[in-house]
């Protein structure tokens, strides 16, 4: 079997795989121009020239070390978005196969550059995922050559990493996923419950934990599959797909399950797929471009992934770690624990300077606030404030049913407060409303709360989707005199 001829059998994949890499990129594009400059401009909760200037390029690679401002970022970030809407609407297909790979690797650095420099607003897993999977995406080239069958393999790789470390991280570090109970708390305090979320938590215990057993099937044993040969390689894709489409049915994570479904893609070959898009034209060059590039990037490939392959084996293996700085080839995982019960940070605000005045609660787009406020459907748009204000009470401890923080709150988190303070209008723009629309407010505080989903019964009586209860401080009443001196 020729080299054109088992390439030719992932046409559509190739096709669909590379659309829908696009869409997800045109995503992240769109929400880094909505919120970057607000959590990480020149005036943001963490400005990037701040970091720049202690942080070498060598550490984290990034246009940004050049030069920073506010307009210098969006026009970035505009050329990602109009060079992923290239990719997705085929222009890149038209252009000649270096100069597609070209482009290609230009979204990659783009994306790497705000990802380098997004500190904690950017250390989740699927921004990793999303630069490792458009790098080497960019090697496929132009839908007129075949599909190079050693970066399908590469983009397949990746996928078994997501997979088999996330199966890994949970059998390892919580005895829930071991005793399959923690199914029984996920769906409530998951970082952003979406609408289904309240009636998954209330399934039959005997469905949640055939959920988890069916979780370990999929992320433990089906990746092994995903190299065997047809029709095995599709049906471990396909029990993949399945399982993140039901992941999205039930959670926001942001671009995560949708990156890892179009990665499942690279594992159906055309016997499966072209008879549902016949329409997607054969290759018309008889062979990929510069087979002996594609053999250095696999064996560059193969020595990048010594090091995440031994961390499958580690006792302390690591979540979601980058092992170099350009966030190639890394080790990957998802809820190696879950929580048992949900807090939450309400933030809220009075005008009054005594104690007596009238506090009024700040919402949030997606996380629970307002009892009566049903779960929104966000993914896979990804609001990085309300999933960093999710990690807050995770350094809550409950003693004697009030809350003791471990350590200080976060530094972002006194900066959020400080701009909610001045009424800056870039950061209440994140939020879903202002209680305050007219005049600032002299004093914020943070409360911490346990929700919990109503019953099915409550939900009927009330309307309320949640219930909670008032723990205890969070963060102490402040003003800006008090953040300042």
């Amino acid at each position: 079997m020729t080299w054109h001829a088992y390439a030719g059998e992932f046409v559509v994949s190739r096709w669909l795989f590379q659309r829908g890499l696009a869409a997800i990129y045109i995503v992240a594009f769109a929400t880094a121009l909505a919120q970057f400059p607000a959590l990480l401009g020149e005036r943001g909760l963490l400005p990037v020239p701040r970091f720049v200037a202690v942080v070498p390029f060598r550490t984290a690679p990034s246009i940004f070390h050049l030069h920073y401002s506010d307009r210098f970022f969006r026009a970035t970030a505009w050329i990602g978005v109009l060079l992923s809407l290239a990719a997705l609407t085929g222009v890149t297909d038209a252009a000649p196969p270096a100069l597609s790979i070209a482009m290609g690797l230009v979204l990659w650095a783009l994306y790497l550059s705000i990802v380098n420099v997004g500190q904690i607003f950017y250390g989740f897993g699927w921004e990793s995922m999303l630069v490792e999977a458009g790098f080497f995406a960019a090697f496929l080239g132009p839908a007129r050559q075949p599909a190079p069958l050693v970066v399908v393999f590469l983009l397949r790789w990746i996928l078994f990493r997501v997979e088999l470390g996330a199966g890994l991280i949970k059998l390892r570090h919580d005895a829930c996923w071991r005793d399959l109970t923690c199914l029984f708390f996920h769906y409530e305090t998951q970082p952003l419950p979406n609408p289904l979320s309240f009636r998954a938590h209330r399934l039959p215990r005997l469905l949640l934990r055939g959920g988890v057993v069916f979780s370990h099937f999929v992320q433990v044993v089906v990746p092994f599959g995903l190299f065997a040969p047809r029709p095995v390689a599709a049906i471990c894709a396909g029990l993949a797909i399945w399982h993140q489409l039901m992941l999205i049915a039930s959670g926001n994570y942001a671009w995560l399950n949708w990156l890892t479904i179009v990665l499942g893609v690279t594992a159906l070959d055309d016997s499966v797929l072209r008879p549902l898009f016949p329409f997607v034209p054969e290759p018309a060059l008889a062979h990929p471009a510069n087979v002996a590039g594609y053999g250095v990037l696999a064996a560059v490939t193969g020595i990048l992934s010594i090091r995440p392959t031994l961390n499958f084996f580690s006792k302390h293996q690591l979540m979601n770690h980058s092992y170099n700085p350009l966030h190639l080839v890394n080790a990957y995982g998802a809820f190696g624990s879950v929580t048992r019960e949900r807090f939450e940070v309400i933030v809220e605000g009075t005008a009054a300077t005594d104690a007596d005045g009238e506090w009024r609660e700040y919402e949030f787009k997606a996380k629970p606030g307002d009892p009566m406020r049903r779960p929104p459907q966000m993914a896979p748009y990804h609001l990085r404030l309300d999933w960093l204000m999710w990690f807050l009470p995770l350094s809550v401890t409950i003693v004697d049913d009030q809350p003791w923080l471990r350590h200080v709150p976060e530094r972002w988190f006194i900066r959020f407060v400080e701009k909610l303070l001045e009424q800056d209008g870039p950061v209440l723009k994140l939020l879903r409303s202002n209680p305050f629309p007219t005049t600032a407010p002299a004093r914020i505080r943070a409360t911490l709360y346990r929700y919990e989903f109503t019953t099915p019964a409550e939900r009927k009586s009330t309307g309320a989707w949640w219930k909670r209860r008032r723990m205890g401080e969070y963060l102490p009443p402040v003003s800006l005199d008090d953040l300042r001196s």
